[in-house]
């Protein structure tokens, strides 16, 4: 299973978003940020380089596990 992100193919259409759909979704975006429940979440977050449940200081959400996978990939 690939996870990466999708590669650009030089045979694929960009195409630009009209700028009504960009300004839609900024206002989207502010009014999720100023909600009340991002508001408190942000209150909650740990400090700059303390460790949480989605960032502990290892990398990994299971060490042991992290490990195991690496010395078995290893062999």
């Amino acid at each position: 299973m690939d996870l990466n992100f999708a590669r650009l193919d030089s045979c694929t259409a960009i195409t630009a978003l009209p700028t009504e759909l960009a300004v839609l979704l900024v206002g989207v975006s502010a009014r999720q940020a100023a909600s009340p429940t991002a508001r408190v979440q942000t209150l909650m977050l740990p400090p700059p380089g303390a460790a949480s449940l989605l960032a502990p200081t290892h990398g990994c959400f299971d060490s042991r596990t992290a490990t195991a996978l690496t010395r078995w990939h290893q062999e």
